[in-house]
């Protein structure tokens, strides 16, 4: 009632035979240059940044001076294996985890 006869064309036999592996991948390959692309715009710089973070918090000494994820300024007084203390003032020291540090500051920032 509501739907129409369709009727299917065939194809010519020799485009048939010879076009379609070439048509196919040329019908992937937009498909694959934007994973390549996605690769080296968001991917790649993400693990890259992952990997210099994870150096800094290796890096981390007693007496550094660092800022965490939550924006809190301190310095590191003792070390652990996965946490550290940070003094964020005289006779005031917090826990967190290695990971929170987001940045080292230079020697002498904080006064």
């Amino acid at each position: 009632m509501f739907i129409s006869s369709a009727f299917a064309q065939t194809a010519p036999a020799a485009a048939a035979a010879g076009g379609d592996a070439q048509s196919s991948l040329m019908s992937m390959l937009p498909i694959i240059l934007m994973f390549v692309v996605l690769y080296f715009v968001m991917i790649r710089p993400q693990m890259k940044k992952q990997k210099e973070h994870k150096a800094m918090v290796e890096a981390l000494a007693k007496g550094d001076e660092v800022v965490t994820a939550g924006g809190v300024l301190g310095r590191v007084s003792s070390m652990g294996e996965n946490f550290i203390g940070v003094e964020i003032a005289n006779g005031v020291e917090i826990q967190l985890q290695r990971s929170a540090v987001v940045q080292v500051l230079p020697k002498g920032t904080m006064k």
